[in-house]
C-alpha cells in the first residue's frame, strides 16, 4: 500500500508551515515571518478519518539561488505538483490575491491535479470578511477559511482533502512480487545494477552524481521468482541537499523504502562505508524492513587472498548496529555475482515474513531462561511467563512478563541472538514488545 501524498503549497510567507505544523500535531516544521525558512522537504505521517496520508511543506523562495522569484516558484509548485495526489494552495486574507498566487493558481489549474484553496489568517471567527470572496477569483473552487495559528478551519479543510483522495493506493503488483528499493549514496552504481539486471539501459545511468531524479520501476521475472526494482535517487548528508530537485528525490527515496519488502543497501567499494551509508541503513531498519549490504564496484579493486576478509570483517563492525545483515560483493558493471542477489533477496523476504509457532517459541523460551537467568533487581527476579508472535515483517514477539523494567536490552538482545540461531531470520530485524500480565 502506496500512502497518499498532500502537499502544501504558495508563495512564501502565507503560513504554509504553521498550517503544516497545525495538522500533523507537532512544531516540525520551523516558522518565522522571514521568507524562505523552509528549506528542507519536510514531510510527516499525517491521520484524518482513521486515513493516514503524507503531508509535505513545501518552501517558498530560496535566498540562495540565482533563479529570478517568479521562476524559482513556479519551480516549487511544479515538483509539489509532481509528487503529490492532492495540493493544498494556501493564501493570505490580509495580502488578498497577489500576482504570485494567480501565478501558481493556473499552473495548478493546468496541472489537472485536484486543488484545494486555504485562505489562511482568517482569525476571527463568524462571516468571513469581504475580501474573502476575491479569492474565487482564482478559479480554484470554493475557498476554505483556516486560521493556521489558532487551528480554527483545519477540520473543514481536511474534509475538503479526502474528498479529492483517491480510494486506495494498491499497487497493482501480484502478492508473490517481491518489491526491491535499491537505495545508498548518489553514484553508488543503483542505476547500473538495474541496468545490468534487466539486460537493457532501462534507468539514465551516468558518473554524474544525482542523475537519477524519480524512483522508476523495473519489473522482472527468473527463475528465483518475480521481482519490482525500484530505483531511487542518491541520499546525501542533508547539508548537502541544496537544490529543490534532489530533495524530492531523497522524500521519494524514503517512500521507495516505504513500500519494499527488501531494499539493497549500495555501497561503493572504492570509497568504503560512510556515516551517510549508516543513515540510509538506519532508516531501512527503523521500518522493519529486510536488508542486504552489496557492495559494488568490487571488479575496480586491487585485490588478494585476504581482500574480502578483511573488508567483511571491517563491514561488520560498521554494520554492528544491523548484525543480522548480510553482505554481497558485486560488479553491476562487470555482472559478477549480480545473478547470486535473487536468491539472497528472495531468502530475505520470506525470513521477513516468517512466523514461528507459539509451542516451538516458547520450548525456546524454557531453554534460554534455564540456561541463562534472567536479571533480577533488589531480590525481585524477572518471569517471562510466555512469548508470541503476533505479526510478521518484521517478525514482532510479544513477551509477557511481571515487570517490564527488568527486562533489560542485555538479556533481550540474548533472547533476539538465540531466535535467530535457531529459527535464521537472516536479514531482518526483530521487533520486541514486552507486556506486564494484566496489561492491555
Amino acid at each position: 500500500m502506496s500512502m497518499p501524498i498532500v502537499a502544501v503549497v504558495g508563495r512564501p510567507n502565507v503560513g504554509k508551515s504553521t498550517l503544516f505544523n497545525k495538522l500533523i500535531g507537532q512544531r516540525m516544521s520551523i516558522v518565522d515571518d522571514t521568507p524562505g525558512v523552509t528549506r528542507d522537504r519536510i514531510y510527516s505521517e499525517c491521520e484524518w478519518l482513521n486515513k493516514k496520508f503524507l503531508l509535505v511543506d513545501t518552501g517558498g523562495i530560496e535566498p540562495n539561488t540565482d533563479d529570478v522569484i517568479l521562476s524559482q516558484m513556479r519551480r516549487q509548485a511544479e515538483l509539489a505538483i509532481q509528487s503529490a495526489q492532492v495540493i493544498i494552495l494556501v493564501t493570505d486574507l490580509r495580502c488578498g490575491v497577489t500576482a504570485t498566487d494567480q501565478d501558481v493558481a493556473s499552473m495548478l489549474l493546468k496541472s489537472g491535479k485536484p486543488v484545494v484553496l486555504c485562505v489562511n489568517k482568517c482569525d476571527s471567527l463568524g462571516e468571513p470578511p469581504m475580501e474573502f470572496y476575491e479569492f474565487y477569483n482564482l478559479g480554484l473552487g470554493e475557498p476554505i477559511q483556516v486560521s493556521a495559528a489558532h487551528g480554527h478551519g483545519t477540520g473543514d479543510l481536511l474534509d475538503a482533502v479526502f474528498e479529492h483522495m483517491p480510494e486506495d493506493m494498491e499497487e497493482d503488483y501480484e502478492e508473490d512480487v517481491i518489491k526491491v528499493a535499491v537505495v545508498g549514496k548518489p553514484n553508488a552504481g543503483k542505476s547500473s545494477l538495474i541496468n545490468k539486471i534487466a539486460g537493457e539501459d532501462r534507468v539514465i545511468v551516468s558518473d554524474i552524481a544525482g542523475t537519477t531524479r524519480d524512483a522508476v520501476d523495473t519489473v522482472i521475472e527468473n527463475k528465483d521468482g518475480k521481482f519490482v526494482f525500484i530505483d531511487t535517487a542518491g541520499i546525501r548528508r542533508k547539508s548537502k541537499v541544496l537544490d529543490q530537485i534532489e530533495k524530492y528525490s531523497v522524500l521519494r527515496a524514503h517512500m521507495a523504502v516505504d513500500r519494499s519488502d527488501v531494499c539493497v543497501i549500495m555501497i561503493d567499494a572504492t570509497v568504503g562505508f560512510t556515516e551517510q551509508d549508516s543513515k540510509i541503513a538506519g532508516y531501512a531498519h527503523e521500518q522493519g524492513k529486510g536488508c542486504i549490504v552489496a557492495i559494488n564496484k568490487w571488479d575496480a579493486l586491487e585485490k588478494d587472498t585476504h581482500t574480502m576478509n578483511e573488508f567483511t570483517k571491517k563491514l561488520k563492525n560498521d554494520f554492528s548496529f544491523m548484525s543480522y545483515v548480510p553482505f554481497i560483493f558485486i560488479s553491476a558493471k562487470t555482472g559478477q555475482r549480480v545473478q547470486d542477489l535473487f536468491a539472497l533477496i528472495q531468502n530475505v523476504a520470506s525470513q521477513n515474513s516468517m512466523r514461528v509457532s507459539t509451542g516451538m517459541l516458547n520450548d525456546l523460551l524454557a531453554y534460554c531462561t534455564a540456561r541463562v537467568q534472567p536479571p533480577s533487581d533488589k531480590g525481585k527476579r524477572l518471569k517471562i511467563y510466555y512469548m508470541t508472535q503476533p505479526s510478521t515483517k518484521p517478525p514482532t514477539f510479544v513477551a509477557f512478563v511481571n515487570r517490564a523494567d527488568l527486562f533489560h536490552f542485555s538479556y533481550q538482545r540474548y533472547l533476539e541472538n538465540q531466535i535467530r540461531e535457531t529459527f535464521g531470520l537472516v536479514g531482518t530485524p526483530i521487533r520486541f514488545i514486552v507486556r506486564e500480565r494484566g496489561d492491555k
